[in-house]
């Protein structure tokens, strides 16, 4: 089979972690291209020199088998179409045109899973698309098809267990990479609130109108309205700040697993 090396977990430590113990193992061993590929037999290994080509030309850094979903017929339409919303979520927050981006075919440059560090427990597929975004690194995908089912998904319980801890992922991954813009959009239905409550009390005092004080009740819900999204926006750009510091750790930890190799490698 021509297979010289096993990694394994003890015990059952999630899909995402043993993508990282693989993609750490592979550095180690000095891999330049890094292929993944799912256990089921999904994925036909044909496809592994097409995957692999656009690494060779030093276009992008990743390379992601497009499965088409579209076409494949055990896909519900109802599945189709949660995965068709994913995709358009996971481009928007990883600035990233993917066409597939659950798919778990894909190769990998040395640059790529050096800067790859896997946070989530579930899967690694959206975060890897999402990291590779805010990294700078060049995505592309290629077009593969994909062989019969064999056996039920064990990472899948149900398409509705798949599609929570899948927006879940985009949810943390967004607010971890995007805090500013996060809190700001939970600060907004506060202050706008709070404007309005404001603009009540003020245009009926303006207005001369007999009995005023019973809209102070407005004046003092729309105060506390606008102080919430004030704290809300303060919190944000705390995390933001401490976003900056998380950047600064990042590329640390790259650079000490580039030290790190280059060392295994000199002895």
């Amino acid at each position: 089979l021509g297979v010289t090396h096993i990694i394994r977990h003890p015990r059952n430590l999630g899909l995402a972690q043993a993508f990282q113990t693989g993609l750490d193992a592979c550095l180690r061993l000095g891999a330049d291209i890094i292929v993944n590929t799912d256990a089921d037999n999904q994925y036909p290994g044909r496809y592994i020199p097409d995957l692999v080509a656009p690494l060779l030309d030093g276009r992008v850094d990743m390379v992601v088998g497009d499965r088409q979903v579209q076409t494949i017929t055990h896909f519900s339409p109802m599945k189709k179409r949660f995965l068709a919303l994913g995709t358009w979520m996971v481009r928007n927050v990883s600035g990233v045109d993917v066409t597939d981006p659950v798919s778990g075919f894909r190769a990998y440059s040395r640059e790529a899973a050096l800067r790859f560090t896997i946070l989530t427990r579930y899967s690694y597929t959206l975060e890897t698309i999402i990291q590779a975004g805010k990294s700078g690194l060049g995505i592309v995908s290629v077009p593969v098809t994909t062989n019969a089912p064999t056996r039920p998904s064990r990472l899948q319980r149900s398409m509705w267990h798949f599609i929570k801890a899948q927006a879940g992922t985009i949810l943390r991954l967004y607010a971890f990479y995007e805090p500013l813009r996060t809190f700001s959009y939970i600060a907004v239905p506060f202050l706008l609130a709070g404007v309005v409550l404001w603009i009540r009390f003020f245009a009926n005092y303006l207005s001369g109108e007999s009995g005023v004080g019973r809209f102070v009740q407005s004046l003092t819900l729309g105060t506390g309205l606008l102080l919430v999204g004030t704290l809300i926006i303060l919190f944000g750009i705390q995390a933001d700040i401490s976003g900056k510091h998380r950047q600064l750790t990042q590329e640390m930890l790259y650079r000490l697993k580039k030290m790190e190799l280059a060392d295994g490698d000199r002895e």
